[in-house]
Parts: C-alpha cells; sequence; structure tokens
C-alpha cells in the first residue's frame, strides 16, 4: 500500500522560509516522478515543482521560480521542498505526488497523492 505524508508545514511571517518534507513508502521512489503542489480556499490546485527520479531535471512555475527549492534524497525515500522570500499568496495547502512516467505540472497525471500540510504567511 502506497502512503505518502508531507510535513513541515506551519506559521511564517512574510519573508521566512520553511522547509516542507514528504515521505513516500510502498512505491520504488528512487524511479518515480514527485511533485509538489498547492492548493488555497477558492482556487485551482496549481504545480509548483516537480523532479525527476535522479533529480537532475527540475521544473518550477513562475510563481516559485528562484524562491522555492525542489530536491530529493532516495536512499531516505524523501522529498524536499525548501521555501524561501514566503508571501502571503503562497499560504494555501501543499501537497506531494507521485508518477512513474514523467515530471509534469499537471496533477492529473500523478497516481498517489498526500493529505498535505498546511502553510500559512502572514503579513
Amino acid at each position: 500500500q502506497v502512503q505518502v505524508v508531507e510535513s513541515g508545514g506551519g506559521l511564517v511571517q512574510a519573508g521566512g522560509s520553511l522547509r516542507l518534507s514528504c515521505t513516500a513508502s510502498g512505491l520504488t521512489f528512487g524511479s518515480a516522478y514527485m511533485g509538489w503542489f498547492r492548493q488555497a480556499p477558492g482556487k485551482e490546485r496549481e504545480g509548483l515543482s516537480c523532479i525527476g527520479w535522479s533529480g537532475r531535471s527540475t521544473y518550477y512555475s513562475d510563481s516559485v521560480k528562484g524562491r522555492f527549492t525542489i530536491s530529493r534524497d532516495n536512499a531516505k525515500n524523501t522529498l524536499y521542498l525548501q521555501m524561501n522570500s514566503l508571501k502571503p499568496e503562497d499560504t494555501a495547502m501543499y501537497y506531494c505526488a507521485a508518477q512513474y512516467h514523467y515530471c509534469s505540472q499537471s496533477g492529473s497525471t500523478y497516481n498517489y497523492w498526500g493529505q498535505g500540510t498546511q502553510v500559512t504567511v502572514s503579513s
């Protein structure tokens, strides 16, 4: 049974930083393409970043490019999202997702999802 669990969310002031973690079990993590998504109340889900299985290929949406960094540790089955220079508009539930096919910003291409971790940025 596949389990994907996010952690690291919380309340932070604008300009601050947080690091999200995502641990996956029950899948071949070292072969999986991993993505980070977020959804704010009343808004559509947004694809933020994805990373290839080796960690060498990455993608960022324009909204987070230069502020967020995705990385992975295959030995620990863990995905990370370092978030710097946080803004109030970054407030959302953040989700981690996995698939075996390709790095994609489209949530519909991912098979496995976590329950999310809340990030709140105060002004």
